[in-house]
């Protein structure tokens, strides 16, 4: 099945994400992931098959609870700059993306059914750090930086991309209008800290508004994701227009700050029962939540209990 123009959570069919694949790959593997990056577990037997095995339980669990599934490639970290850090080449790195995007497909033939409908989504991270940017790009800078990926993910068969754990607002503009310029629809997911407020200080709201506004609301739709849901959900809570354009959730499962996950040496994967109960409350909040998942520190567990939890009916799509 094809979805690159009609991706199915746009028309209401409630999907799953996966969880934390970094915090899995680490904490429960084993396997080292030099500046958090995914990919690079590719360049092992375990790595591959570590992968492999983590996604194959997602895709069951969302064919189990007739729910769709949009499957992440594990290219958080697959962007130029990063992949020069870790002695990766340009060549190299497309044929990254190449890969990945191949193995997605494989596994949507071999899982899909008409319940539950597969999109592969094309991951982008952002330039500078996910929790603490040091390097702060223009909207020009960014839509130049990004189109590298946009382009692969497009040309590769990827349905849509989604750039994760953004920080600023002009860095998602710029992503936005790569994405526009190759035809490819995509999501646009911010991070918040423990106040509900992006870490370059910017109200969620706002910054949601500020790329809709620059961009013609190009986007498909935003989420939130890499924050607990106590650390959003006050300000979810105050409403406003800006929350019918959230339709997706990938939440940490630990209530820490960014500041002390990146200190943590062992895994807070929280209590996923009441993770899920949580999202059953957001779920009242967010008309339009068709994506639910997890990020940090989740995993299969949390993913369950969410999508038991969070079943509501969901408004006309924005």
């Amino acid at each position: 099945m094809k979805y690159r123009n009609a991706l199915p959570q746009l028309n209401g069919t409630q999907m799953l994400a996966d969880g934390g694949l970094e915090t899995t790959l680490v904490f429960h593997d084993g396997i080292d992931l030099p500046l958090f990056a995914a990919f690079k577990a590719l360049d092992s037997q375990d790595g591959v098959e570590a992968i492999n095995r983590y996604m194959r339980r997602f895709a069951e669990l969302a064919v189990r609870n007739r729910r769709g599934f949009v499957m992440d490639t594990p290219t958080w970290r697959a962007s130029p700059r990063w992949a020069a850090e870790l002695g990766v080449d340009r060549a190299q790195l497309k044929e990254v993306h190449r890969e990945v995007v191949a193995t997605l497909v494989k596994m949507r033939d071999d899982h899909e059914t008409p319940e539950s409908p597969f999109v592969i989504n094309g991951v982008i991270g952002p330039h500078s750090d996910g929790y603490a940017p040091t390097e702060m790009l223009t909207e020009t800078e960014a839509e130049a930086y990004h189109q590298t990926q946009a382009g692969w993910f497009a040309q590769l068969g990827a349905d849509m991309i989604s750039a994760i754990t953004m920080t600023y607002a002009e860095e998602a503009i710029g992503i936005v209008r790569a994405a526009k310029s190759v035809g490819i629809p995509v999501v646009i997911s911010f991070t918040v800290e423990t106040d509900g407020r992006l870490p370059s200080g910017q109200a969620l709201g706002s910054a949601i508004e500020q790329v809709d506004i620059a961009t013609n609301s190009a986007a498909a739709y935003f989420m939130i994701n890499c924050a607990h849901p106590d650390h959003f959900r006050s300000v979810l809570e105050q409403g406003g227009d800006w929350t019918k354009r959230i339709m997706g959730l990938r939440a940490n499962a630990s209530r820490l700050s960014h500041a002390e996950l990146d200190e943590a040496e062992e895994l807070d994967d929280g209590n996923p029962q009441e993770f899920g109960q949580l999202h059953h409350e957001l779920a009242g909040l967010l008309p339009n939540l068709t994506v639910i998942g997890g990020c940090c520190g989740t995993d299969h567990r949390h993913v369950e209990h969410v999508c038991k939890a969070a079943q509501h009916p969901v408004a006309d799509p924005v």
